[in-house]
């Protein structure tokens, strides 16, 4: 379908918004940043299901392999084993809340990690059902809407509450997810990286907004994909917060990040973690948060 333009957009998800024509955002106790960090706890099945849709370049291992590829799914599943308690150690030491991004495959089988992240305070928003399974256009419409809510169903089942946000598998979407997302009942989504604060998305009668991620930032982008050292990948850190941090000064910023704990959690990453994260802490006019309380505030500063 062509697509049908209008100012400065060429899609129907939301409004075009250059951030220095809006009004000032103003965060709790008046900080500049409000900090958000997304784990991710996927898991990856060992063969992608038949007509299911899984990115080639998917990381993990040092290469693809002929199946089955262990090197990759066990590498992934240090993330579940190791990875995850490591991360949440440093965060807990910072006072920084966790957002997990929860497949279902994962809260269906790991009901410890389930236990662990909800005794320590974390929300757990949907994840799709595995990193295996990719939202995309190849979909029907039907067949979406089930995948939502059977990820949903699980977290659901698993946790005692349904989730509030969503982040799909590598970023997956089709062109109708957003709506399905707001019908299902989900309040944000974390797969638009096209801003430094939240935004409303246009999908009907149910409030629905994006919580930006910077891509650039991300774990795997940066570290799997263009090899960034890990003494630079700090450094982006750092000076990624710093750049905020003075912004919203004037006006409130977001840093949401999105980190995969076989990736970041590894002994010889996490110090680069630890040390960025305690460098915005003692900055200070920083809001640790979750992608929910995130939402909330926001929602009530522009209603």
């Amino acid at each position: 379908m062509p697509a049908q333009r209008t100012f400065g957009m060429d899609h129907p998800h939301h409004e075009w918004s250059p951030i220095i024509t809006r009004p000032a955002l103003r965060w709790p106790n008046d900080a500049r940043v409000a900090l958000c960090v997304v784990l991710v706890l996927e898991h990856m099945e060992w063969q992608v299901p038949e007509g299911a849709f899984q990115v080639a370049n998917l990381s993990g291992g040092s290469a693809p392999r002929a199946f089955p590829d262990y090197a990759r799914l066990s590498h992934r599943e240090y993330g579940h084993r190791v990875g995850i308690f490591r991360l949440l150690d440093v965060l807990e030491k910072h006072g920084i809340p966790a957002t997990i991004a929860m497949d279902a495959l994962t809260a269906d089988n790991y009901p410890y990690l389930v236990r662990h992240c909800l005794d320590r305070g974390c929300e757990i928003i949907g994840h799709g059902v595995s990193v295996s399974r990719m939202i995309t256009s190849n979909m029907s419409e039907a067949e979406e809407r089930e995948y939502i809510q059977s990820s949903i169903d699980s977290l659901t089942k698993a946790t005692g509450s349904a989730p509030q946000g969503w982040s799909g598998p590598e970023y997956g979407e089709s062109d109708r997810t957003p709506r399905l997302l707001a019908e299902a009942g989900i309040r944000y989504v974390c797969d638009w990286a096209n801003d430094e604060q939240p935004f409303p998305m246009t999908t009907g009668d149910n409030p629905f907004f994006a919580l930006p991620l910077l891509y650039e930032l991300d774990d795997v982008a940066s570290l799997a994909q263009r090899k960034v050292t890990v003494a630079d990948y700090q450094r982006r850190l750092t000076e990624s917060f710093d750049v905020l941090h003075k912004d919203g000064a004037a006006n409130g910023r977001l840093l949401a990040l999105n980190w995969r704990p076989w990736l970041v959690g590894q002994p010889f990453r996490i110090a680069a973690v630890d040390q960025a994260l305690g460098h915005m802490m003692e900055r200070g006019g920083v809001w640790p948060a979750t992608g929910s309380q995130i939402i909330e505030w926001y929602q009530s500063q522009i209603t």
